[in-house]
């Protein structure tokens, strides 16, 4: 199948000495590049935040009566 794909010059010019170097058309570096990122995404794991909470669930916020300044320090570990 053909399409139409606006790429910038020096990326275009990166996967053609690639394909140079290889020994292998454009046409290929680009579908094998295509079916790596597929890959990547179809098998990464999604991200998740390490839970940061202070205090316990329902307890007042520990951190309530804190300065900014104060605040800050524990945020910051004294860095």
């Amino acid at each position: 199948m053909k399409t139409t794909v606006d790429i910038s010059d020096a990326l275009l010019e990166q996967a053609k000495a690639h394909a140079r170097r290889s020994g292998l058309p454009l046409r290929a570096v680009i579908e094998d590049g295509l079916r790596r990122v597929l890959t990547c995404e179809a098998t990464a794991e999604p991200y998740e935040l390490p839970d940061c909470a202070v205090g316990d669930e329902g307890a007042p916020n520990p951190l309530e009566h804190l300065s900014w300044q104060d605040l800050r320090d524990t945020i910051y570990g004294g860095r």
